[in-house]
């Protein structure tokens, strides 16, 4: 017999989901649950070359592009993250999720409606030095540093269709993840 891991729906789980018409999106219901204001700040929509991680994570070729949406995340009117989410032309291209404005019920609910739901979520959680652009937007000292977790969500054929690279203020942040452990025969 072998051990294995499997994690549980957690934390992340609300920001797979997509949201009814009407809903607020993730971010605003669970800060709104803690009595507090979420929102987010769209900061830009482009086609580019994204990062080499983030292109191998996509499975892109080396003249391929993706669009990313890059969004300040603030609590309380403070900012608290920069998240950025690269989804590959093939798939973004001619939606929404190519259009500088927001998305109702977030880019999960057009996904979804678009046949991209998750089913396995890969996330990887760093941390290191903030950069001087960051400590400019987040509002941090140069001695401060930043968790950065990178999400890639892939359908049930294996397909990656996005990836978001989330920096994230580091001073109060809490992650936290549960796993079920059992023994397979």
């Amino acid at each position: 017999m072998e051990d294995s891991c499997r994690t549980r729906a957690g934390p992340t789980a609300p920001y797979l989901r997509p949201r009814r018409p009407g809903d607020p999106d993730a971010w605003t219901a669970e800060a709104e649950a803690h009595g507090r204001a979420g929102t987010n700040q769209l900061r830009g929509v482009e086609e580019i070359r994204p990062p080499q991680a983030v292109a191998d994570a996509l499975r892109l070729g080396p003249e391929d592009t993706a669009i990313v949406r890059r969004r300040l995340v603030l609590l309380d009117g403070r900012p608290t993250e920069l998240a950025d989410s690269y989804y590959p032309v093939g798939i973004a291209g001619g939606t929404r999720l190519a259009e500088s404005r927001k998305i109702p019920g977030g880019a999960v609910t057009l996904l979804a409606e678009l046949g991209y739901r998750p089913h396995k979520v890969e996330e990887r959680v760093t941390a290191r030095p903030s950069t001087e652009p960051e400590q400019a937007v987040l509002g941090l000292r140069p001695q401060d540093w930043v968790l950065v977790l990178t999400r890639v969500s892939r359908t049930s054929a294996g397909t990656p269709y996005e990836v978001s690279v989330m920096t994230m203020v580091a001073d109060g942040r809490e992650l936290r993840y549960e796993m079920t452990i059992s023994k397979e025969t």
